[in-house]
């Protein structure tokens, strides 16, 4: 029996944050050897941490990484220890893992493949390294071996996969295992995004089985700069199947999962293989270490079931993670919502309450005040939701009582700090001037937009105004849907410096609040408050009670529109073909109003490419978000589809 004690590390890393990112990487080695572990890998890029952007450019960003690569070394000592960084070598930059063995740096591996989709711009900044290479660099006063690499610590042999490398077809595992792999360690900065992370038990699982060896993948954790969120979640497959999961939207620095492994059953079970192919030679980037594990007399680790979080669960965790990491990365006292009693700002209110309960669950009373030291938050906890959340209902004439009951309830029952401001006089006093200037008075049938978006905007000053005096973040309670189609008022509901739920469509979000409402899970209890919002239609409220104005009747029935989006924003495909995708998925629906929402779509979404362009970061959750910064980029100025939209009001069957 050969069994090794080995682990998979999350942490919570801060871009350019020499000093904090160093301490976390100490504390999880420590934590790690205090428990007995021989060979641990850590994130990728989790030196400086991954959302570094065009800094990485930066040469003092390298020199910084070196001088914190040689302060690990000694934490090293009696261990394996593999972490991610950036690396210059002949004038190029590239995505590294350095190892370190028993104190001293080994080798840095080079990653093969970058990625380049979605958010991901890693071929801006790194170049990927050439399979079958390696070359000598200089790193930390010494000749090290950079490149295609692969470990034999006396005689256990270590390969990695950084991130996308795995999820390639020509995965660099493939290769090594033809050499006798016994740990393939895939350090990753893998974001979130709606059922993930099964995606990658499966790729992990594949991998195992397929070299014959056990899986280390490690994962950073929480909001690291701003839009991307780390679920974690380390894992740890053996013989096809997980032996070891870490837990997912972690509030701590840092998480840690292990197993034993028995390297010998693994063995055999490879030599048993027969189609497997084998290459006699050793690799020309084969680096060996006289550094001898201890093997233990244990049994191995066993396989293991887990349950998936549903969709709402995911998200209300991703959220809440990724709202307290802002909150005490920004270093604000707080957040501010304009709460109008509806599905989004609702949502929005309810995502940082959410946010400070699961934290302080995990992390304690104490916990939280470590994590927000910039915060004096009251002695007693349950004041903290009247010092860290304000919600101002603001009223036009056009307000409804419903929406303000709906309002007051809700902030009421999150404890959060509410007012109720009057807005009316401000509209009338900006509608007067305006008419008075132009000649005439405004009329809803000639001026209906600027009417309603007057309302709208009157709030926003107020607002602001209220965030500056908490020092507090101002949060945009738009969704994706409406942005899709520009169904948001610039400087009124897009007023804020984040907005949480930006990348979420709207049906998905009112069947989050029911959700919320009366079921909840084991860590998210129900919020039974929501019972008004849910009941009403959403609404705008700009235009007179008399018009019954709603969101939908505006538009088009959300479920529609999303289907709509997602067939011509993230599938890429014509208005004529997502007309013929839509009457199959919606029979319901005259076909000829059918068509109508599709060049209604069309127009709006060309039209207000520019509203787009100047929304407030979201954060990324799934392959449908429309942030033209970091995932869909338009042109600002276009034809409109002029050409395909004439087909599609031509087509008939």
């Amino acid at each position: 029996m050969k069994t090794i004690h080995v682990a998979a590390g999350s942490v919570n890393q801060t871009p350019l944050d020499w000093e904090g990112n160093l301490s976390r990487l100490i504390a999880v080695i420590n934590e790690a050897k205090q428990s007995g572990v021989q060979v641990l890998c850590l994130p990728e890029l989790a030196v400086t941490g991954y959302g570094c952007e065009d800094a990485f450019l930066m040469p003092n960003t390298v020199e910084r990484v070196e001088s914190v690569l040689a302060e690990l070394l000694p934490h090293s000592c009696g261990m394996v220890v593999s972490v991610g960084l950036p690396w210059r070598h002949n004038h190029a930059l590239f995505n590294v893992v350095a190892v370190l063995v028993d104190g001293e740096l080994l080798g840095l591996v080079g990653k093969q493949h970058l990625a380049g989709d979605g958010l991901h711009y890693e071929p801006r900044w790194f170049n990927p390294w050439p399979r079958g290479e390696v070359a000598v660099t200089q790193c930390l006063r010494q000749d090290v071996l950079l490149g295609d690499l692969l470990f034999d610590v006396s005689g256990v042999r270590i390969g990695f996969e950084i991130c996308e490398d795995a999820w390639s077809a020509n995965r660099p595992g493939a290769t090594l295992s033809a050499y006798g792999l016994d740990l393939l360690l895939n350090p990753s900065a893998s974001h979130f995004a709606f059922g993930k992370q099964r995606l990658r038990e499966r790729f992990i699982n594949e991998g195992t089985r397929s070299c014959g060896c056990a899986y280390l993948y490690a994962n950073l954790l929480g909001n690291e700069s701003g839009r991307v969120i780390f679920d974690g979640g380390p894992l740890i497959s053996n013989q096809g199947e997980l032996v070891a999961h870490g837990e997912r939207f972690s509030f701590m620095d840092h998480t840690l999962v292990s197993a034993l492994i028995d390297i010998e059953v693994n063995r055999s079970k490879v030599a048993s293989t027969a189609s497997r192919l084998v290459d006699v030679s050793d690799p020309i980037g084969l680096v060996r270490s006289d550094w001898q594990p201890e093997f233990l007399l244990a049994a191995p680790s066993l396989h293991i079931e887990r349950s998936a979080w549903s969709k709402e669960e995911e998200f209300t965790h991703a959220v809440g993670l990724a709202l307290f990491d802002y909150l005490r990365k920004s270093y604000s006292q707080g957040f501010v919502v304009s709460l109008s009693g509806g599905a989004d700002s609702s949502a929005v209110s309810c995502l940082v309450y959410i946010g400070l309960r699961l934290a302080l669950a995990e992390l304690g009373e104490a916990g939280v005040r470590e994590r927000l030291p910039h915060i004096e938050l009251p002695q007693n906890v349950d004041e903290w939701m009247s010092q860290l959340l304000a919600c101002v209902y603001q009223a036009s004439e056009n307000s409804g009582g419903a929406t303000e009951l709906s309002a007051k309830e809700l902030a009421e029952y999150l404890g959060a700090d509410y007012q109720s401001w009057l807005i009316a006089p401000l509209v009338e006093g900006y509608t007067s001037m305006v008419s008075d200037g132009i000649g005439r008075e405004l009329t809803w049938t000639k001026d209906d937009l600027a009417l309603q978006n007057i309302q709208a905007r009157v709030r926003s000053p107020g607002i602001w105004m209220l965030a500056n005096i908490r020092n507090s973040l101002l949060l945009a309670t738009s969704n994706r849907s409406e942005v899709a189609v520009g169904y948001a008022t610039m400087d009124g509901d897009t007023s804020g410096g984040l907005s949480p739920i930006g990348g979420i469509d709207k049906a998905f979000l009112r069947n989050w609040l029911v959700w919320l409402e009366n079921e909840g899970s084991e860590l998210i209890q129900p919020i039974p408050a929501l019972k008004s919002v849910n009941r009403l239609q959403p609404t705008a409220e700009l235009r007179p009670s008399d018009q019954g104005q709603t969101d939908e009747s505006d538009l088009m029935p959300y479920p529609v529109l999303d289907a709509i989006e997602r067939a011509a924003i993230r599938d890429k495909r014509a208005p004529l073909a997502i007309y013929i995708l839509i009457r199959e998925l919606f029979p319901d629906y005259p076909a000829e109003q059918l068509k109508e929402w599709v060049l209604k779509f069309f127009r709006l979404w060309c039209r207000n490419q520019w509203k787009r362009e100047r929304c407030a970061p979201s954060f990324h959750v799934d392959d449908e978000n429309l942030d033209p910064k970091t995932w869909c980029r338009f042109p600002i100025l276009s034809s409109g589809f002029a050409v395909e939209l004439k087909e599609l009001e031509g087509f008939s069957e």
